[in-house]
């Protein structure tokens, strides 16, 4: 199965908190709004990417449609994580055919896993300008066979077919470029979504990804900080983290915790930039735009923007795709937003996409 696979397909996105819907319709003037919906998970169901309840999350999957009335069964999919490896890498310039030919042997130099338990798949890429033209820069793809069969058993016996297995990183670049339009000239771009259990950073130059990174880090990190620091039920570590009032805990008790939190955060993306500047060129970030469910923290993005001096922008998915009034509540779409970017990336996905 192509992990980069013209038929329209439903996005499912599973995470670790939420089952997440989206379906768009290709209109003369871009995409419309179909379907659009957010189902919770129960606590433990998938941790660290891996589904630990597959029952219940098949169960889940089969509501969430029902109760959308949703009749299509392709679906695209995603997954994130330590079962995922992308490397940009530099070989010398070949055919598209030629590197089908050779990409086994050349991604062994690359993947820490063994070859023959991984998908691979491939791209050539084309910004920022190489440098030596006798090279060219293929972004090279490996995900564990184990982490694939598992995400289509649990969808197929949904009663539904994967039709695309896609990257999450990649989907956050699908809705990024169809949301914006231009970019500024120059800049790096920084996708960065913060989800329950897994942070994932996608850097763009002129709407490319140059780089990369997962990282075990999200929201479920800051409430177990309050749930043990406070004593806290779950549901009110939840509510503080959405800036909401719990009885008997007050604001100077929350703050410091929460700089913690946002402290794990920033000194992970810190050595992500740290690692991406020394093997790129001088071009300076631009912005950083920000999704996913740890994206609602109160002040993450403000705290983002003064630790690292840059403008940080929350994602709206919705930003350019046409939404009829009368079929949606807009002020939900508003609040959940941020935590749809994935799963509008993949509502954007056509069968043999590229």
């Amino acid at each position: 199965m192509g992990l980069f696979s013209k038929k329209e397909l439903i996005g499912l996105d599973i995470g670790t908190s939420s089952l997440k819907l989206a379906q768009l319709k290709k209109t003369a003037k871009g995409y419309e709004l179909v379907k659009a919906a957010l189902k919770p998970l129960p606590q433990g169901v998938i941790s660290e990417d891996e589904i630990l309840d597959k029952q219940i999350v098949i169960e889940t999957i089969k509501q969430l449609f029902q109760e959308q009335k949703v009749t299509t069964k392709d679906v695209a999919t995603s997954v994130s994580g330590r079962s995922v490896i992308i490397k940009r890498i530099k070989l010398p310039a070949m055919s598209e055919d030629e590197l089908e030919e050779s990409i086994r042997f050349e991604a062994e130099q690359y993947i820490p896993f063994d070859i023959n338990d991984v998908s691979l798949d491939f791209q050539i890429m084309h910004n920022p300008p190489k440098k030596d033209e006798g090279d060219m820069d293929v972004l090279l793809v490996a995900v564990k066979k184990e982490r694939i069969q598992d995400l289509v058993s649990v969808v197929t016996k949904a009663g539904l077919n994967p039709a695309v297995i896609d990257i999450d990183v990649f989907a956050l670049e699908n809705q990024y470029e169809i949301n914006h339009t231009h970019q500024e000239a120059g800049n790096y771009v920084v996708l960065l979504d913060i989800g329950a259990d897994t942070m994932n950073m996608n850097i763009l130059w002129e709407k490319e990804t140059v780089f990369t990174r997962d990282a075990s880090l999200g929201g479920n990190d800051y409430s177990k900080i309050l749930q043990t620091s406070l004593g806290l039920s779950a549901d009110q570590a939840e509510r503080l983290k959405q800036g909401e009032y719990v009885e008997g805990v007050s604001a100077d008790q929350v703050v410091p915790l929460r700089e913690n939190f946002y402290e794990e955060i920033f000194s992970e993306i810190q050595r992500s930039f740290d690692y991406f500047r020394a093997t790129s060129d001088n071009a300076p970030i631009g912005k950083i735009l920000l999704s996913g469910g740890t994206s609602k923290v109160e002040g993450i993005d403000a705290a983002l923007a003064h630790r690292f001096e840059l403008e940080v922008e929350k994602a709206n998915p919705f930003q350019k795709i046409q939404i009829n009034p009368n079929q949606f509540d807009t002020g939900w779409l508003t609040s959940v937003a941020p935590m749809m970017a994935v799963v509008m990336g993949l509502a954007l996905r056509r069968v043999d996409d590229r």
